[in-house]
């Protein structure tokens, strides 16, 4: 037998009724029989509902269902996301990377202004900001706040990819992205993305990509309070190729 730690994320969380715990599988074992194993209730978790549309890493890399595990492996359960340990600012000059990558998820209020200022260059011709913030609605319900969270690990090496991707794909400059964890008022800012390029077109297709891009495969996730109840907030479908079981649940709390 071996021993394997499970994560559960986002609604899982809820639903398994744990931030984590220690299961005991076979030696061998693989993310599916790990899946059937909580369905199943066989594990110290409560049961799950059918675990249908979830993602599953292993060591904060996705993982299939035909993966084998070994001993002491970090699983993931990861509902669709919603788009992140305070994490220092890493500046990435590696030859094929960023020239500049300003990567952060905090806790703190992100000062725009300032991480606008930090990305210009001279030798930029545009800088395009997005700006998300909290609004004060959703279909038609008052926003009271949300509540964000992630797999930090996993959600930090990702925004880094995707930022290097953004410089091979679009040739742009300087990429910054900080998303917020924790509780956010409505107005407050819960992700910046500032893209500096000598061409505007480039720094519009990028901070595009880049912010579709996070809200369909960063591990990081958010809880809506209204007025009149709470609901992990239902994300989109994951790509193909990361979800390991058919999209077929409902993730509303």
């Amino acid at each position: 037998m071996m021993q394997v730690r499970v994560l559960p994320f986002g609604v899982l969380k809820d639903w398994l009724g744990s931030s984590a715990a220690t299961l005991e599988l076979p030696e061998g074992a693989t993310v599916a029989e790990l899946l059937e194993q909580l369905e199943t209730g066989q594990s110290t978790l409560q049961p799950a509902p059918a675990l249908r549309g979830i993602a599953v890493s292993v060591n904060a890399e996705y993982a299939p269902a035909s993966q084998v595990l070994r001993e002491g492996d970090e699983v993931g359960l990861l509902p669709p996301v919603s788009g992140g340990r305070t994490a220092r600012p890493a500046n990435l000059s590696k030859s094929g990377a960023c020239s500049e990558v300003t990567i952060a998820l905090t806790r703190a209020s992100i000062d725009s202004e300032s991480l606008i200022a930090a990305a210009k260059n001279g030798e930029d011709g545009a800088v395009v900001v997005f700006d998300g913030i909290v609004r004060n609605n959703t279909r038609g319900r008052q926003t009271l706040y949300l509540d964000y969270e992630a797999y930090e690990q996993m959600a930090q090496k990702q925004m880094e990819e995707l930022a290097r991707e953004a410089h091979t794909r679009f040739g742009v400059r300087h990429v910054t992205m900080i998303h917020r964890l924790g509780r956010l008022k409505v107005g407050e800012t819960s992700v910046l993305i500032v893209v500096a390029s000598a061409h505007r077109s480039a720094a519009f297709e990028a901070s595009r990509w880049l912010i579709d891009t996070l809200k369909k495969t960063v591990a990081i996730w958010k809880k809506e309070t209204f007025q009149d109840g709470a609901v992990w907030a239902t994300g989109e479908p994951f790509p193909a190729g990361i979800a390991v079981t058919p999209p077929e649940a409902t993730y509303d709390a």
